[in-house]
């Protein structure tokens, strides 16, 4: 007769639907908020901005009882798996919100923006845009209040002679510099070097608000010197969707480092055997840089 292992069952709680709230807020805000781009009078923002700071509490106090519960000895190795498995799904689920973006990407440049200069079977030259010519990045908008000095001057690869000066390079190092210091940091915790995973851990988050800052950078270029705006046609609409939400992953996976970071330094947290917490988060991290070496090469390069 086969035994089972004891499996702890938390008890009620209300973190589940304060979290799925959160959630509404922000989707129906940030919604909200891009349709709103323009009218000083919208109030959608702070629809946003509620359902951001609702999302925060809640997961402060939701994970800080998975912690606590952890350290009581509560969880089993069923446990152990099961929060492996919620992560795997999470990541998955991120993986095909980034393909739909993706999927737009490609859709447009493939089909629709020749399409509308009468490309292929479905052709629609001169019938819904006058005088418009296949091009990527496109070149013009038929709203003239939209129009952006692209064919001098784009987020695209300049050339060798122009490299170091491109910020997305530089992006690029930064966050595949931050793929192998947090893969140090995890064999420095596996082999119980924790004043080495602590500093490479460091490094990781210093690298994380680094490349924050460089597309900070990015973005006041495009809109103060480039006229490039999210409003911009189809080019500044794909731009900012998938480099903005990229930038919005990588914000919350160096928070979610930072956390790690505070646990270990402040409370001890972590050993070479019980570690899923960072093993979670350096697995997000691996993500967020695939993701962004996918951005480099299908936004700004080809």
């Amino acid at each position: 007769m086969s035994s089972y292992q004891q499996y702890y069952v938390p008890e009620q709680s209300r973190f589940p639907i304060f979290a799925a709230i959160s959630l509404f807020l922000m989707v129906m805000g940030a919604a909200a908020t891009i349709n709103a781009l323009g009218d000083p009078e919208s109030n959608a923002v702070y629809i946003l901005y509620s359902g951001l700071a609702v999302f925060a509490v809640t997961l402060f106090f939701w994970f800080r009882t998975v912690v606590r519960e952890h350290i009581a000895g509560l969880d089993s190795a069923q446990l152990q798996q099961s929060f492996v498995f919620g992560m795997g799904w999470f990541i998955f689920s991120e993986v095909m919100f980034f393909a739909a973006f993706f999927g737009a990407l490609f859709y447009v440049r493939n089909f629709s923006v020749p399409w509308l200069g009468g490309e292929g079977e479905k052709g629609l030259a001169n019938i819904l845009w006058e005088g418009f010519e296949s091009a990527w990045p496109v070149m013009s908008t038929p709203d003239a209040g939209s129009a952006y000095a692209l064919a001098d001057k784009n987020m695209s690869w300049p050339g060798w002679g122009h490299a170091l000066e491109w910020l997305p390079m530089w992006n690029t190092i930064v966050l595949l510099s931050s793929s192998v210091t947090v893969h140090f940091a995890h064999l420095a915790l596996k082999n119980g070097n924790k004043k080495g995973f602590n500093a490479w851990l460091g490094v990781t988050v210093s690298l994380a608000l680094i490349f924050v800052g460089l597309q900070a950078a990015e973005y006041y270029e495009a809109y103060a010197h480039y006229g490039l705006t999210l409003n911009s046609g189809i080019y500044g609409s794909t731009f900012f969707m998938l480099t903005g939400f990229h930038g919005f992953h990588v914000m919350m996976g160096g928070f979610m480092l930072a956390v790690m970071l505070s646990r270990s330094v402040f409370y001890n947290h972590f050993d070479p055997e019980s570690h899923f917490g960072f093993e979670a988060a350096s697995w997000y991290w691996h993500f967020v840089d695939v993701v962004w070496v996918m951005l480099f090469l299908f936004v700004y390069i080809l």
